[in-house]
C-alpha cells in the first residue's frame, strides 16, 4: 500500500531561486536619470535656465545695437563683442542650474526619500557620483545649447557693428563651449552643496555667496591682495573659461578651467566625506 501511494504522488520540484539583485553603476545612473526627469521642477528650472541665457543675451545685443554710435554708450560697453553680449545671461542661468542642483540632493533629505535611496545602494558614494554625473551632463547640454542659440541670434542683431562676429572668428567656438562647460560644473557644485549641507536654504545661500557675493567682498581688501585673490575665486575662474580676451588681471582659459575644477572637486569631496561619515 505504501509503495502504491509513493508511486502515485507527483514529484515535487522546488521553484528556481531568484537571482540576487546586484547594484551596478549603470543601474544607479539609470535610477538617478529617471528620478531627475520625474520631477516637474526639473523641466521648469531647466527651461528657465535656457530662457535666461538666450533672452538676456538678446536684450544685451539689442541694447548695444540701439546705442551704437551714440554718446550715451559707455567705453566698457563699447568694447563688447557678439560673444560677451550673447553670454550676458550666463550669470542668471547659473543661478537656475545651480539651485536645481541643490534641490536634486537636498530635496531628498527634506522629504526623507534619501533613506530609500541609500538602502538600495548601501555603499552610498555611487549615489553621489551618479547624481553629479547625470545632472552635470544635463546642465552641460542645456548651457551649451543656450550659448550657441544666444550667439547665433545675437550676432545677427549686432551685424554691421564693431561687435559683429561669427563662428569662424578665433576663439568664438571655444568661448561658447567654455560657457556650457562652466554651467555644467555649476550644476555639479549645486549637487555637492545639497549633499554636503542637506538643506535647500543652506545650499542655495552658499551657492549664491560663492558665485556672486565673494567678488564684491574682495573689493574691501587692499588692492595688492585683490590682484592675488580675485582671479582664483569661483566666479572669476569661471568667467575666464569663456572670456574671449584676457589681460594681466585674469586667468587664461585653461588655468581658469583648472581652478574651477578644483573648486568643484573640493565641494564633491566635502559632500562625499559627510555622506560616508554621517547618517541620512
Amino acid at each position: 500500500m505504501s509503495t502504491l501511494t509513493a508511486t502515485a504522488e507527483a514529484p515535487r520540484t522546488t521553484p528556481p531561486a531568484r537571482p540576487a539583485y546586484r547594484v551596478t553603476g549603470r543601474r544607479v545612473l539609470s535610477s538617478e536619470w529617471v528620478k531627475l526627469w520625474s520631477l516637474r521642477l526639473t523641466w521648469i528650472t531647466l527651461g528657465l535656465g535656457l530662457l535666461f541665457l538666450v533672452v538676456f543675451g538678446l536684450i544685451a545685443a539689442s541694447r548695444y545695437k540701439s546705442l551704437n554710435g551714440s554718446p550715451r554708450m559707455t567705453p566698457e560697453f563699447g568694447r563688447a563683442t557678439a560673444v560677451s553680449l550673447s553670454l550676458f545671461g550666463t550669470n542668471f542661468a547659473q543661478l537656475a542650474l545651480g539651485v536645481l542642483g541643490v534641490l536634486v540632493t537636498a530635496g531628498e533629505y527634506a522629504t526623507g526619500t534619501i533613506r530609500s535611496t541609500l538602502a538600495a545602494v548601501p555603499r552610498r558614494l555611487p549615489v553621489l557620483w551618479s547624481k553629479a554625473a547625470v545632472f552635470g551632463l544635463v546642465a552641460l547640454v542645456v548651457g551649451t545649447l543656450g550659448a550657441f542659440v544666444a550667439f547665433l541670434l545675437g550676432s545677427g542683431i549686432v551685424s554691421g557693428t564693431p561687435a559683429a562676429m561669427d563662428l569662424t572668428h578665433a576663439g568664438v567656438v571655444r568661448s561658447l563651449l567654455g560657457a556650457g562647460l562652466y554651467l555644467g560644473l555649476v550644476g555639479v557644485i549645486g549637487i555637492a552643496l545639497g549633499a554636503l549641507l542637506r538643506s535647500v536654504a543652506g545650499g542655495i545661500s552658499v551657492l549664491v555667496a560663492g558665485l556672486m557675493l565673494l567678488p564684491g567682498l574682495t573689493s574691501l581688501l587692499p588692492s595688492s591682495w585683490q590682484d592675488d585673490i580675485s582671479p582664483y575665486l569661483p566666479s572669476s575662474a569661471g568667467r575666464a573659461m569663456f572670456a574671449l580676451t584676457h589681460d594681466s588681471t585674469t586667468l587664461p582659459p585653461l588655468a581658469g578651467l583648472m581652478v574651477f575644477l578644483g573648486w568643484t572637486a573640493l565641494a564633491l569631496a566635502g559632500a562625499a566625506y559627510r555622506l560616508v561619515r554621517s547618517d541620512a
